[in-house]
């Protein structure tokens, strides 16, 4: 039944966060009923194609709803009524526009949360500026760390200000919300940036900069590649192997396997920053004489943080993600499995990825309207 059971949640259409963050609470047992707009039913498309492969559009009921008919609105905050949590991504404003901004939907149900997810959040010179997640975390100071050093910023695809400092913010937030309500009774507005969030993961190196222990120039540092024992090397097979022995017994024992094939590692002298481009360059011709398996056979039962660079299609396959089924099919089609675990009430996918449109009648339903309610509003094209 998943930790969530019991909470209702409103997801309004949107792509990337916002759809993360419904996909999120979702798994973990909340009844996520997504509103997609009238054109995306008529196309059958909503935030993304619909098909089995569309991980992020899982565990939900999808009603279309036309957000510009005054009945689609109306339907909106009815709705609301009995939700605990609505969830949106428009720029700020829009929602206000529409008619569903938070003091309309708040007004009908005081305990409602509403949660706003954007990328420069809801005020402040940049507030109504358009952008995508790496303009986020550039913003935030992510994006310049990201890369070796002498080449460009890399962008982390979309994992940092989209999903891990946007949809799990919100998420995140929206759970804060639920457990501050359970003693308040009443909800709030949460405004989750993409922004504040890339930072927020930032909180460490932010520390170490101010302190003189962290170099802007990228690829040079601890954690970003610079150390010859933190970082990833390529293999004969042209595959890439990662090693990370910060602490000093896995340097120790990083040492006791590299020494004899003629690598000059000294764990009194790991960290001796002049040492470590030398030290890297010798390695990575070591490395470079063997396959990548090898190399895994090789590091197996040794304590020196080592794991090989996989592809998501091998990721799938490795026996300590099927044992632990990380992965899982649902009709046919490769995702990854709810996360993270509960002992009592463990998350799960319960339903395909949404067509949109799909439950509109049975939804509604659900959510209180009657046949004659339904009939009506399809009538005068305020759901689809």
């Amino acid at each position: 039944m998943g930790p969530l059971n019991g909470i209702r949640v409103i997801e309004l259409p949107n792509i990337g966060p916002t759809q993360f963050a419904g996909m999120a609470l979702a798994d973990l047992g909340a009844e996520v009923l997504r509103l997609d707009r009238a054109t995306s039913v008529a196309s059958g498309e909503g935030t993304m194609p619909a098909s089995p492969y569309a991980s992020l559009d899982r565990n939900r009921q999808s009603v279309g709803v036309d957000l510009k008919h005054p009945d689609g609105v109306t339907t909106v905050l009815r709705l609301c009524e009995s939700a605990d949590v609505l969830i949106e991504g428009f720029r700020p404003g829009v929602a206000e526009r529409l008619g569903v901004g938070p003091d309309e939907c708040r007004a009908r149900n005081p305990r409602l949360i509403y949660g706003r997810m954007t990328g420069w959040g809801q005020n402040g010179p940049l507030a109504h500026e358009v952008g995508h997640d790496i303009n986020y975390i550039a913003l935030a100071g992510v994006l310049a760390h990201i890369g070796t050093a002498g080449g460009p910023p890399v962008p982390p695809i979309n994992l940092i200000g989209d999903f891990g400092g946007g949809g799990l913010l919100l998420a995140f937030g929206v759970l804060a919300a639920i457990i501050e309500r359970a003693a308040s009774g009443a909800g709030q507005v949460i405004d989750a940036a993409m922004v504040d969030g890339s930072a927020m993961l930032m909180s460490v190196f932010v520390g170490l900069s101010a302190m003189g222990f962290w170099s802007d120039e990228r690829g040079t540092n601890l954690l970003d590649g610079g150390a010859h024992f933190y970082g990833t090397y390529e293999t004969s097979d042209a595959k890439w192997i990662s090693i990370a022995s910060y602490e000093p017994q896995f340097y120790a024992a990083l040492c006791a396997l590299l020494v004899p094939l003629g690598i000059p590692l000294d764990p009194a002298n790991q960290m001796d920053q002049s040492s470590w481009e030398p030290l890297k360059t010798q390695m990575a011709d070591l490395f470079r004489t063997r396959a990548r398996d090898e190399w895994t056979e090789f590091f197996a039962g040794h304590d020196v943080c080592f794991a090989p660079v996989l592809t998501m299609n091998e990721a799938r396959a490795h026996p300590h993600n099927v044992a632990r089924e990380t992965f899982i099919e649902v009709d046919g089609a490769p995702q990854p499995a709810p996360a993270p675990r509960f002992s009592r009430t463990p998350g799960a996918v319960v339903r395909a990825p949404v067509v949109p449109g799909a439950d509109t009648e049975t939804a509604l339903a659900a959510w209180g309207f009657t046949e004659p309610e339904i009939t009506a509003l399809k009538a005068v094209g305020a759901i689809a």
